[in-house]
């Protein structure tokens, strides 16, 4: 099974086996990885030494993606581990599937990309937050999401260590409740 088309722009999820399969911070960090190598492929032994586990505790996850439509075998022709890369370089959730509940793991795997970050390099000054509260339509605050992805595509140097971008909007919470003893 051969990769030969391009590497989309965008992929639309619209399953529920597609958020499934995000659901794992491991799943999340195998995309991750994939989509730093630019268009390499990687197979499934040299993901787990660049993130660190057991290939064959990796292999679950890399095929649960490959089930999911989120990456894809690339027939080399040569030796038997075959290398993977992402189907799109970014992922988008249709928004009745944001309306039915079922993001749970993404998010709970999200968050927990996030506070793992916090935890191993919040001491180190190396990460990095930033929230505005702008007048904006969702669909623009989409747009600039969209712009941020791009501008971060276009600025990549292959000789700089991957960083994570984390975007997040979502309409102002109400302020927490500040009643006295």
């Amino acid at each position: 099974m051969a990769a030969t088309e391009p590497i989309l722009d965008v992929l639309l999820l619209d399953k529920p086996e597609q958020l499934k399969a995000l659901g794992h911070p491991l799943r999340l960090r195998v995309l991750e990885m994939l989509g730093t190598s630019a268009e390499e492929a990687i197979t499934n032994r040299e993901l787990a030494n660049k993130l660190g586990v057991d290939p064959g505790h990796l292999h679950f996850h890399v095929r649960m993606l490959l089930r999911a439509g989120l990456i894809t075998l690339v027939d080399t022709g040569k030796g038997r581990e075959k290398p993977y890369r992402p189907v799109a370089r970014t992922l988008r959730v249709a928004p009745e599937l944001l309306a039915s509940g079922l993001t749970t793991d993404l998010r709970a795997a999200m968050l927990d990309e996030v506070q793992r970050g916090w935890d191993e390099h919040g001491a180190e000054g190396l990460f990095r937050s930033a929230q505005v509260t702008a007048r904006v339509g969702p669909e623009k605050a989409l747009e600039l999401i969209a712009e941020l992805v791009e501008k971060a595509r276009d600025a990549e140097d292959e000789s700089a260590e991957p960083i994570v971008i984390t975007a997040v909007l979502h309409p102002p919470t109400r302020s927490p409740s500040f009643d006295g003893p």
